[in-house]
């Protein structure tokens, strides 16, 4: 059912309770001057209306006879989730992500809708600001991008929209599914045994027409099951072992061109060249292995997770469908170009595994776990030190209630790494947020400036790249020097 939470979703949702596991996001969008408020409202208001997640709460039964479901909030309150506040002088970005720091903490109430927007007026140079915190239950980082499509305009001052009708009501309690389920647990039964036998018959007849396939695909699973399942594939930085409950976030930009130039500078062995995304995670690569060389423990790699996104074009906007893989972030790479190479590599590699998507498939065991078995569960599994994502933004410009989106940042949850750094492509600017644990990286001096350095780095290969390509000659002269008019 639509309704349903996916056992991906509902993992998620319980793990709002607590620091270590919150997996809720935050969107910031800097706006180049003051928004209308009341139109602001009516933005949000409407797409609470079309976006019917925003309006809905999680229901879970007190057993687990049937999943937890979606239910539209009979007491939505617009003005609990969207709040005004203003930045004391001299409103500066710093003060603005450590606003946006304690929005991301502080936990949202999984008795009402999971979001909350904050609009920020006194920035600096008269501009404000949108935070937007949503949790992970509801969505992934690209769903996110479509649903947030509903708040915004394609110009300043567009003709006004309809308002849709409020979404309908309902009144039911954990206690009211308990009781549907346990009254058409005969007919649910049925349904299953016929899929389960279904499924067994299919199994059956094809592992008797094609034994060799069959057990062939089956040991193939069971082999990518336990690579993606063995402990990672790079021992954990000595400098980042410790976690605490303080974070702090740190942002740069750059021209998307900039990136994109210096990854197609870049041939890939085999045909190609390195994609925006490789290039990206070289950058960060190159700006820790400075760091950890400036603090005395260089180190030749350290685990990077990454989401991968399974969304394909006909998926809706809600719900969550990522899996995750790890690589051996190539630090000790001095290279550029190489780090560059060494990236793609292993994320082809684990993006090729048949078992790649096996969280998703254990998903349905872990959901209903209880708390202590969860936790220990979680608690055996080594968390990677860092987590990166590259979110695709808008490419064209967008408005919000009269004025200009002029920057937008991404800040994840830090699911016990030490760093959570997140890419977004918008209009043409690349900016890139790493949030991180203080305990984790205690010189933010000196990662700051290093984190730069690796980008400039990298931006520095396309640019010698470009430089290195003769110009093309026109002209009488050009036939004689032996190259091509164009």
């Amino acid at each position: 059912m639509e309704d349903e939470l996916s056992p991906l979703d509902y993992l998620l949702h319980r793990g709002e309770a607590y620091p270590a596991t919150r997996s809720a996001f935050l969107n910031l969008e800097i706006l180049d001057g003051l928004a209308d408020w009341g139109r602001l409202r009516d933005a949000l208001d409407r797409a609470s209306r079309v976006v019917i997640r925003m309006r809905q709460k999680v229901v879970v039964p007190p057993l687990p006879t049937t999943p937890p479901r979606w239910v539209t909030d009979p007491d939505f309150d617009l003005d609990y989730h969207l709040r005004r506040v203003a930045l004391p002088a001299p409103g500066t970005l710093r003060q603005l992500l450590d606003l946006a720091e304690v929005t991301l903490q502080s936990p949202l109430d999984t008795s009402r809708a999971l979001w909350e927007a904050v609009y920020v007026e006194g920035l600096e140079g008269g501009r404000s600001a949108l935070l937007t915190k949503l949790s992970h239950a509801i969505t992934d980082g690209l769903g996110g991008i479509a649903l947030f499509e509903q708040v915004y305009d394609t110009e300043r001052d567009p003709e006004p929209r309809p308002m849709p009708p409020v979404p309908v009501p309902r009144d039911v309690t954990g206690e009211d599914l308990l009781r549907d389920s346990i009254r058409n647990l005969p007919q649910t039964t049925l349904t299953a045994g016929r899929r389960f036998l279904a499924g067994a018959a299919a199994a059956a007849v094809r592992l008797a027409t094609q034994p060799g396939p069959a057990v062939t695909e089956a040991l193939g699973f069971a082999e990518s099951a336990r690579r993606v399942l063995v402990p990672q594939p790079a021992e954990t930085s000595p400098l980042l072992r410790r976690r605490s409950l303080v974070s702090r976030t740190i942002v740069l930009e750059l021209p998307l061109a900039d990136l994109r130039t210096a990854a197609k500078s870049v041939e890939i062995p085999g045909g190609g060249t390195a994609s925006v995304n490789d290039a990206y995670l070289a950058a960060v690569c190159g700006g820790l292995a400075r760091y950890h060389e400036v603090l005395g423990v260089p180190v030749d790699a350290i685990p990077l997770a990454l989401p991968v996104s399974l969304r394909g074009a006909d998926d809706p906007a809600s719900g969550n469908r990522f899996t995750g893989i790890t690589i051996a972030a190539p630090l000790g790479e001095p290279d550029p170009a190489e780090r560059m190479r060494l990236v793609r590599e292993q994320v082809i590699a684990r993006r090729g595994e048949p078992a790649m998507d096996i969280i998703g498939r254990l998903a349905p065991a872990l959901a209903f776990l209880p708390d202590e078995a969860l936790h220990e569960v979680v608690d055996r599994i080594p968390p990677p030190d860092v987590q990166a994502s590259n979110v695709p933004g808008y490419a064209q410009e967008t408005f919000l209630a009269g004025a200009r989106v002029e920057r937008q940042y991404a800040l994840g949850p830090l699911p016990r790494v030490a760093m959570m750094a997140i890419l977004v492509s918008r209009a043409g600017t690349c900016t890139v947020a790493f949030r991180y644990d203080t305990a984790s990286f205690t010189a933010a001096d000196q990662l700051e400036k290093y984190l730069q350095a690796g980008f400039d780095e990298i931006v520095a290969v396309g640019r010698k790249a470009t430089r290195s390509v003769p110009k093309k000659r026109t002209g009488p002269n050009a036939a004689r020097s032996g190259e091509r008019s164009s």
